[in-house]
């Protein structure tokens, strides 16, 4: 049962002791969640605070390509890709070098700064990292674009190809709070996810690592996520909302509302306040005609499609940048 904590909810004094340094605790945290929507605005207005003390209205564009889809041993239960899925996606090894290169010259044009390439799996081969190493190596001679790269498990080999090669960014959510964590998967553990993203700073590469919500947690953990997350030192982090495919074991789960998903958003600028923090998958189906107000805590979002669900066209996320007065940083930093 989620418990509530009466906390003083002055957000504006507590947005400028944020800027002046001090961390919130998981008190002030849990209030942000579980206000009420009356408060929804205020709590808006003091995470834009925050947000605009570190990133001014800069938004960073984020896009992916599937470079392997599905064909995934994992039993996530929320992934059309898992091995649990009867989802009716398509199903492909490794897209040839060439292709990768082509998807680079699209993010260009989506005027995307980082360009993350995905693939499905347990972990990569020695062969497949070659693969990377290969296309990553000539995206940074002919681009400007940050490579982020999401393969699933590293090691400390693997780890230091990637970044010898240009690799900046490293993607490896932990998706839940480790209490929830048998709940979503059980062919490795929230242990083995925490010690790909501590490879991936060990060998210097950035580390991206967020959170998928609407999974069953509970508010506390939704908040427990927050700070582990900080802990952990991500300095991107995606936050997902669950888009519940059908014929995945996560079907027809819906928890969550707009004004929920707006109160986690700015949770997670509260604790985390130095970070990029991106609307992620499910933003679409999830926020819907609230989409441009998360943009007053995150600074990110993907442009285009997601792994195996469909986002918006460019154009409409350069239109709704625009008509909030932000501007779209092109290059990455």
């Amino acid at each position: 049962m989620t418990q509530t904590i009466e906390v003083k909810k002055d957000w504006q004094s507590i947005a400028k002791e944020v800027v002046g340094g001090r961390k919130v605790t998981k008190e002030e945290a849990l209030a942000v969640v579980q206000a009420g929507d009356e408060e929804l605005l205020a709590i808006l207005q003091a995470a834009y605070v925050i947000r605009h003390a570190y990133f001014g209205n800069k938004v960073k564009l984020n896009m992916i390509i599937n470079a392997k889809s599905g064909l995934c041993p994992e039993d996530c239960g929320y992934c059309s890709q898992s091995i649990v899925s009867e989802a009716p996606i398509d199903e492909y090894a490794w897209l040839t070098k060439e292709k990768i290169l082509e998807g680079a010259e699209e993010a260009v044009r989506r005027k995307a700064g980082t360009y993350c390439i995905v693939a499905s799996g347990r972990r990569p081969t020695d062969r497949e990292i070659d693969h990377v190493v290969s296309a990553v190596e000539e995206i940074r001679e002919t681009t400007d674009l940050k490579i982020c790269c999401c393969l699933g498990f590293l090691n400390e080999t693997a780890a230091a190809k990637l970044a010898a090669a240009g690799v900046q960014r490293y993607n490896h959510n932990l998706n839940t709070n480790e209490g929830n964590y048998e709940n979503i998967a059980s062919t490795h553990t929230y242990e083995d996810r925490v010690d790909t993203v501590e490879q991936v700073k060990a060998a210097g590469i950035s580390p991206c690592s967020g959170v998928i919500f609407g999974m069953g947690e509970t508010d506390q953990e939704a908040v427990e996520i927050a700070f582990s997350l900080r802990e952990l030192d991500a300095d991107s982090i995606p936050c997902n909302f669950l888009n519940p495919i059908d014929d995945t074991p996560m079907e027809g789960r819906r928890e969550l509302n707009p004004r929920k998903c707006l109160k986690l958003l700015a949770m997670m600028r509260f604790v985390n306040p130095t970070k990029e923090i991106r609307i992620s998958g499910g933003r679409e189906v999830n926020l819907r005609s609230m989409q441009v107000m998360g943009l007053y805590a995150a600074n990110s979002i993907f442009v285009g499609d997601y792994i195996t669900t469909s986002g918006l066209e460019a154009r409409e996320d350069w239109g709704m940048i625009e008509d909030l007065g932000f501007e779209i940083e092109e290059k990455a930093v």
